[in-house]
């Protein structure tokens, strides 16, 4: 093979590469992929000055009979060394945050009401 051939076979590999990964990055799932048509309705996160990071959720769900909320608090991130994101599940078909607060409670208990609660922390590498 000549080195003209090889350059371009190597070219057409890399670009390929290429490709797939700028196909790969903007074809991630979403929450908006899942069943149960659920909607961010809300998120708040902690300043991060000290400790692990704190990010809160609220996502409206319009159909909780359909719902894979497991699979929905999994799409957001974690991180390591003590982080936590909790998801608040609300039905959208009654009153729900549209603001959270990194204190808690985190919203006014009094006026929504949650449908679900999800927790997912970070491992604690040492």
């Amino acid at each position: 093979m000549t080195k003209k051939k090889r350059y371009w076979w190597i070219v057409i590999g890399l670009v390929a590469i290429l490709g797939y990964g700028i196909w790969e990055a903007f074809n991630q799932p979403s929450i908006k992929d899942l069943p149960g048509k659920f909607e961010e309705v809300a998120f708040v996160r902690n300043e991060q000055n000290k400790g692990g990071i704190i990010r809160i959720y609220a996502v409206a769900v319009g159909d909780i009979g359909q719902a894979d909320f497991e699979a929905c608090a999994d799409l957001f991130p974690t991180n390591d060394y003590g982080s936590m994101t909790k998801v608040y599940f609300f039905d959208k078909q009654k009153p729900y945050p549209t603001a959270l607060t990194i204190d808690t409670p985190h919203f006014d208990g009094k006026q929504y009401e949650a449908i679900m609660i999800l927790k997912r922390s970070g491992s604690d590498k040492k």
